[in-house]
C-alpha cells in the first residue's frame, strides 16, 4: 500500500473553506485544472456511493465513487471508481482541520500500484493534482494585502 499526501494553510475559517470544497461534484467550481464533473444516474451527490465522472473531449476520463461525506468533520472519502491510471484500492480523503492560522487542507490518498509507478502517480496526483488545487485554494483565501 502506498501513501499520498499534500497539504496547505489558509488564512480563513475552517467552515468558510469547507463550504467551498466540500461538496463531492463541485471539484471544478475551485480546481483549475479538472474539467466539470458530471454526477452519474441522478444521484445526490451528498449520499454514498454517488459516481461523479469527468470528461475531456467528451470521453470520460475518470469516475469517482463517494465513500464517506461527514459534514461535522469537514471530510469527504471517495474512490476511484474508474481509470486509465494503473492504481487500484485508491481511496482519496479530502478533509479541513482547525489551524492557529485559519485552516488547514488535507488531500490524502492510500492506493495500490508497481512500486515503479509510484513516481509518475505522486507527479500525477500529488503535484498536478493535489498541490495545484491547494495552491488555488491559498490564493483563494489569501489576506488581501
Amino acid at each position: 500500500m502506498h501513501t499520498l499526501t499534500r497539504t496547505t494553510v489558509v488564512t480563513a475559517d475552517p467552515d468558510a473553506v469547507w463550504r467551498v470544497i466540500g461538496k463531492f461534484g463541485g471539484l471544478a467550481d475551485w480546481h483549475p485544472l479538472l474539467p466539470p464533473s458530471v454526477i452519474e444516474d441522478g444521484a445526490d451527490p451528498e449520499t454514498p456511493g454517488a459516481v461523479q465522472a469527468f470528461s475531456v473531449n467528451g470521453q470520460v476520463v475518470i469516475r469517482e465513487r463517494l465513500l464517506e461525506k461527514d459534514n461535522s468533520r469537514r471530510m469527504l472519502r471517495y474512490t476511484i471508481h474508474e481509470s486509465a491510471v494503473p492504481v487500484s484500492d485508491y481511496v482519496s480523503t479530502l478533509s479541513v482541520h482547525p489551524h492557529q492560522a485559519g485552516a488547514e487542507i488535507r488531500w490524502a490518498a492510500t492506493y495500490e500500484a508497481a512500486d515503479a509507478l509510484v513516481p509518475e502517480i505522486e507527479k500525477q496526483f500529488g503535484d498536478n493534482i493535489y498541490a495545484t488545487g491547494l495552491d488555488a485554494l491559498k490564493e483563494r483565501f489569501a489576506l488581501p494585502v
